[in-house]
């Protein structure tokens, strides 16, 4: 079962979410639904970027690398395609 990294955007404030899951499209119902953290405070939400990985290990590693760079910078240009994870796994 692959695994992927995912990041939300808000679309009400410029304000990401990453997280990894098995299913993106699931996580999104959720974090735009029954969510009761910080995901329901900058709702509605949308995936801007999704990327498989073949072991939630490699998923998890790739979320942990994203959340250490802490810039909204690093995390746009990653979504643009400016910046590719594997250059920094």
């Amino acid at each position: 079962m692959k695994h992927f990294l995912y990041i939300l955007r808000s679309e009400v404030k410029e304000t990401y979410y990453i997280g990894v899951s098995d299913d993106p499209e699931r996580r999104l119902a959720y974090h735009n639904g029954e969510s009761k953290g910080y995901t329901r405070r900058h709702r509605p939400w949308k995936i801007v970027y999704s990327q498989p990985f073949t072991t939630e290990e490699q998923a998890l590693a790739a979320e942990e690398k994203v959340k250490s760079w802490k810039s909204k910078k690093m995390i746009r240009l990653l979504v643009e395609g400016k910046v590719d994870m594997r250059d920094y796994l």
